[in-house]
């Protein structure tokens, strides 16, 4: 998921929600503010096609779900080390990167262990005691020669991997031919740092040492270098003094014996609130996402975990939880743009919230362009018209304010669109009920709602006439019950709307209490019922819902 906001509207989008995220991402484009993507959580129908259609609209972008997952917070941009490369090329990627610990892989990128900072510490400075550990290294001549930067003087079989322990020739000449008595220490095994002492250089060279290091870029005398060619030891000379040079060698060991080969693998489509419980007391530094071929491909650290999440959110035509894109809640939401009643979304930070008790979304975002003094484009315009039309059922709908009806005047003149005309494109362009299975219909715009500890559900469609509704009553009843058992919900309704007549028919599903307070005259059957005059949701139905809860001590 890219860096950017998505505007989107509520899950199950109605032609505002999906007209609302595409204008309002034309208002932010035309005030100059870059990386804002209209989206939709949910299909479109034919009715907000045949918009999109008319006025040259692609659907906006489909996001079913904004839960941060691993792959949000990986860093994909990863350095590694092999197991076969030298702990002075880890401390030089940790120190150009200003990381504490790299992924080891193969050479084929997949991971076998990883290697850290402490790791490398307690090589380069063990216990006092440890004498033996602080001379060791494991590696070849020819890695301490890069390491170095060294001149080659004499070489004999610098690659292969030994067992090698450094020892400085700062002693008494009489002293220091001790160290071939020494225990494991051999002089085959030894490597001998020294100045320009001609007496050490003759002694390390006639004991047969495995490399005799020339410090501070001293000049060799040539029998020195003859003498080490007869002898088979191998003679190099460095540029740094004799302390840097020894702790320089050390550098040059292998991580092959060093790396930690525990692994944290982790799926990059897992959730991060999941991660964080998985890895919250584990002591590895890194946590690693392969590829399908199971290379490496990015790594995320505990502190990742607790960096904000890039993604971030507009909300358009709702503003609870329960209705908005799954993940919400765990992302950052900048602005809330609606016109329905107000739900329990807290903030970490203050945001923009604009909340007017009008029509539709589309017309406190047309107001917008209005106030700022931007006319939108044409196929902008019929937009914003398609949404305030198919909310307020072309300005008839009980919701309809002065200022949705001034508003779709002004959008119409703009871009030279009738609405009736568009009105009858909308209403006329097909019915879901005869499109789509009973489930669909119902899910098609259904949005959720909480009352104290209950949740209950309503779903919407408008349709001309009941006819399809009657000839598919069995199916709907069915779907209903089935959603209401499944989610768990106090009771579920359907309210189909007759945009011709301005009635409505309520079927509903839930418990029996409630069912027996719904005062209005029942259809047919006692779960069915008929709502004359009623035809919105926000504004009719959801408050006698909420009311009857009330008076069932709900």
């Amino acid at each position: 998921m890219t860096d950017c906001t998505y505007i989107v509207g509520h899950r199950n989008p109605d032609a505002d929600a999906i007209c609302s995220a595409i204008a309002y991402a034309a208002y932010k484009k035309a005030k100059g503010e870059e990386g804002y993507i209209a989206a939709r959580c949910g299909n479109t129908n034919a009715r907000i096609n045949a918009v999109l259609k008319r006025f040259h609209q692609p659907a906006p972008r489909f996001l079913g779900d904004v839960t941060p997952r691993v792959k949000d917070i990986i860093t994909q941009s990863v350095y590694t080390v092999h197991p076969w490369s030298t702990c002075a090329e880890a401390l030089e990627l940790m120190d150009r990167y200003d990381v504490r610990a790299l992924p080891v892989v193969d050479e084929a990128m997949h991971p076998v262990g990883h290697i850290s900072i402490f790791q490398l510490g307690e090589f380069f400075i063990p216990k006092p005691s440890e004498k033996h550990s602080i001379r060791h290294v494991y590696t070849s001549i020819n890695d301490i020669i890069r390491s170095l930067k060294a001149e080659v003087l004499y070489l004999d079989d610098g690659d292969r991997l030994e067992d090698l322990y450094v020892r400085v020739g700062a002693m008494d000449i009489r002293t220091f031919g001790n160290f071939t008595h020494e225990t494991p220490t051999l002089a085959e095994q030894s490597i001998i740092v020294v100045g320009d002492r001609y007496d050490i250089q003759t002694k390390s060279i006639y004991a047969g040492v495995r490399l005799l290091v020339i410090t501070g870029k001293l000049a060799v005398e040539e029998d020195i270098k003859a003498m080490a060619k007869t002898h088979g030891v191998s003679l190099i000379v460095s540029p740094y003094d004799s302390a840097t040079t020894s702790w320089v060698i050390r550098s040059a060991a292998r991580v092959q014996n060093l790396f930690d080969k525990e692994l944290s693998i982790c799926p990059a489509e897992a959730k991060v609130s999941m991660i964080q419980r998985k890895v919250g007391n584990s002591s590895v530094p890194l946590h690693m996402v392969l590829d399908e071929e199971g290379k490496l491909s990015g790594i995320f650290t505990k502190t990742d975990l607790l960096k904000p999440i890039s993604t971030q959110l507009v909300l358009v035509d709702h503003n609870e939880i329960s209705q908005a894109v799954p993940g919400a809640d765990q992302v950052c939401i900048r602005e809330i743009i609606d016109h329905h009643r107000l739900g329990n979304l807290p903030s970490n930070e203050p945001i923009l919230f604009f909340n007017e008790p009008v029509g539709s979304t589309c017309t406190i975002i047309a107001d917008l362009f209005r106030r700022d003094g931007l006319a939108p484009e044409p196929d902008i315009c019929g937009i914003l018209m398609g949404g305030i039309i198919s909310d307020t059922l072309n300005l008839k709908g009980p919701t309809t304010t002065a200022k949705d009806c001034a508003i779709l005047k002004w959008l119409s003149e703009l871009c030279g669109e009738s609405a009736d005309d568009l009105a009858e494109t909308i209403f006329k362009a097909g019915s879901i009920i005869l499109s789509a299975d009973a489930e669909t219909v119902i899910r098609a715009d259904l949005k959720k709602y909480r009352h104290g500890d209950l949740t209950f559900a309503v779903s919407q469609v408008e349709e001309l006439g009941f006819n399809n509704f009657h000839s598919h009553q069995g199916e709907l009843e069915t779907a209903l019950r089935k959603i209401r058992e499944g989610e768990g919900l106090y009771f579920a309704t359907l309210l189909v709307t007759d945009i011709n007549t301005q009635n409505s028919i309520l079927l509903v599903e839930g418990d029996e209490d409630l069912v027996r307070q719904i005062n209005y005259p029942t259809h047919e059957k006692q779960d069915i019922f008929e709502l004359k005059g009623i035809v919105s949701r926000k504004k009719q139905l959801i408050p006698y819902l909420t009311s009857l809860l009330e008076s069932i001590g709900q």
